[in-house]
Protein backbone atom coordinates (compact mmCIF):
# COMPACT_ATOMS: atom_id res chain seq x y z
CA UNK A 1 0.00 0.00 0.00
CA UNK A 2 1.34 3.24 -1.03
CA UNK A 3 1.21 6.42 1.39
CA UNK A 4 0.58 9.50 -0.30
CA UNK A 5 3.91 11.96 1.23
CA UNK A 6 3.75 15.25 -0.55
CA UNK A 7 7.52 15.81 0.77
CA UNK A 8 8.38 12.59 -1.13
CA UNK A 9 6.88 14.08 -4.11
CA UNK A 10 8.53 16.88 -4.13
CA UNK A 11 11.86 15.66 -4.08
CA UNK A 12 11.59 12.62 -6.39
CA UNK A 13 10.03 15.88 -8.57
CA UNK A 14 13.21 17.96 -8.32
CA UNK A 15 15.26 14.90 -8.86
CA UNK A 16 13.72 14.12 -11.99
CA UNK A 17 13.59 17.37 -12.90
CA UNK A 18 17.34 17.80 -12.60
CA UNK A 19 18.53 14.66 -14.21
CA UNK A 20 16.14 15.91 -17.12
CA UNK A 21 18.12 19.58 -16.92
CA UNK A 22 14.73 21.35 -17.25
CA UNK A 23 14.55 25.02 -16.37
CA UNK A 24 12.03 24.95 -13.74
CA UNK A 25 9.72 22.01 -11.90
CA UNK A 26 6.66 22.80 -11.12
CA UNK A 27 4.14 21.21 -8.57
CA UNK A 28 1.03 21.53 -6.03
CA UNK A 29 1.27 24.27 -3.37
CA UNK A 30 2.30 23.85 0.55
CA UNK A 31 3.65 25.26 3.53
CA UNK A 32 6.13 23.10 3.99
CA UNK A 33 7.18 22.66 0.43
CA UNK A 34 7.11 26.79 0.68
CA UNK A 35 9.48 26.40 3.56
CA UNK A 36 11.66 23.73 1.88
CA UNK A 37 12.08 25.70 -1.17
CA UNK A 38 13.19 28.94 0.95
CA UNK A 39 15.87 26.89 2.35
CA UNK A 40 16.86 25.68 -0.80
CA UNK A 41 17.22 28.87 -2.27
CA UNK A 42 18.96 30.41 0.89
CA UNK A 43 21.54 27.77 0.79
CA UNK A 44 21.88 28.26 -3.11
CA UNK A 45 20.34 24.78 -4.16
CA UNK A 46 18.11 26.61 -6.61
CA UNK A 47 17.92 30.00 -8.10
CA UNK A 48 14.25 30.85 -7.17
CA UNK A 49 10.75 29.78 -6.37
CA UNK A 50 7.17 31.29 -6.81
CA UNK A 51 3.90 30.76 -6.09
CA UNK A 52 1.60 31.00 -9.12
CA UNK A 53 -2.26 31.00 -8.32
CA UNK A 54 -4.32 28.88 -10.55
CA UNK A 55 -8.03 28.61 -10.68
CA UNK A 56 -8.97 25.89 -8.49
CA UNK A 57 -5.26 25.29 -7.32
CA UNK A 58 -1.81 27.02 -6.55
CA UNK A 59 1.26 25.81 -7.82
CA UNK A 60 5.23 26.29 -6.87
CA UNK A 61 7.56 27.10 -9.14
CA UNK A 62 11.20 26.13 -8.42
CA UNK A 63 13.66 27.48 -10.94
CA UNK A 64 16.56 25.06 -10.80
CA UNK A 65 20.53 26.11 -10.93
CA UNK A 66 22.96 24.74 -12.57
CA UNK A 67 26.81 25.76 -12.96
CA UNK A 68 29.21 26.18 -15.89
CA UNK A 69 28.46 23.39 -18.97
CA UNK A 70 25.60 22.99 -17.34
CA UNK A 71 26.58 20.98 -14.27
CA UNK A 72 24.24 20.06 -11.75
CA UNK A 73 24.21 22.06 -7.90
CA UNK A 74 21.70 19.58 -6.85
CA UNK A 75 23.78 16.60 -7.03
CA UNK A 76 21.31 14.40 -4.51
CA UNK A 77 18.01 14.77 -2.34
CA UNK A 78 16.98 11.46 0.33
CA UNK A 79 14.08 11.70 2.20
CA UNK A 80 14.63 10.53 5.82
CA UNK A 81 11.98 10.74 8.41
CA UNK A 82 8.77 9.24 6.54
CA UNK A 83 5.19 8.77 7.08
CA UNK A 84 5.69 4.96 8.18
CA UNK A 85 9.06 6.08 10.40
CA UNK A 86 10.02 9.29 11.59
CA UNK A 87 13.30 10.16 12.47
CA UNK A 88 14.25 12.75 15.31
CA UNK A 89 17.23 14.37 16.19
CA UNK A 90 18.71 15.26 19.39
CA UNK A 91 20.41 18.88 19.69
CA UNK A 92 23.83 17.01 20.33
CA UNK A 93 23.28 14.62 17.76
CA UNK A 94 22.28 16.56 14.32
CA UNK A 95 23.85 14.40 11.55
CA UNK A 96 26.23 15.78 8.70
CA UNK A 97 25.77 15.63 5.34
CA UNK A 98 28.91 14.96 3.30
CA UNK A 99 30.94 15.77 6.18
CA UNK A 100 29.43 19.58 6.15
CA UNK A 101 29.21 19.82 2.28
CA UNK A 102 25.84 18.85 2.19
CA UNK A 103 22.34 20.15 4.03
CA UNK A 104 20.27 18.73 6.43
CA UNK A 105 16.59 19.96 6.75
CA UNK A 106 14.74 19.93 10.26
CA UNK A 107 11.25 20.60 11.32
CA UNK A 108 11.75 21.92 14.46
CA UNK A 109 9.73 23.93 17.10
CA UNK A 110 10.84 26.83 15.53
CA UNK A 111 10.03 25.92 12.08
CA UNK A 112 12.08 24.45 9.15
CA UNK A 113 15.94 25.39 9.34
CA UNK A 114 19.29 23.54 8.05
CA UNK A 115 21.13 21.28 10.24
CA UNK A 116 23.36 24.03 10.96
CA UNK A 117 21.03 26.96 11.92
CA UNK A 118 19.57 24.19 14.17
CA UNK A 119 22.95 23.51 16.10
CA UNK A 120 23.50 27.20 16.34
CA UNK A 121 20.10 27.57 18.12
CA UNK A 122 20.86 24.59 20.64
CA UNK A 123 17.56 22.88 19.14
CA UNK A 124 16.91 19.29 17.58
CA UNK A 125 13.73 18.29 15.48
CA UNK A 126 12.39 15.83 13.04
CA UNK A 127 15.12 15.34 10.15
CA UNK A 128 12.99 15.69 6.99
CA UNK A 129 15.56 15.21 4.22
CA UNK A 130 19.33 15.67 3.07
CA UNK A 131 20.26 17.58 0.12
CA UNK A 132 24.36 17.59 -1.45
Amino acid sequence: MAVNDPISDMLTRIRNANTSLKDNVEMPVSTMKVEIARLLKEEGYILDYSVVHGDSFDMIVLDLKYGDDRRRVISGLKRISKPGRRVYAKKDSIPRVLGGLGTAVLSTSKGLMTGRDAEKKGIGGEVVCFIW
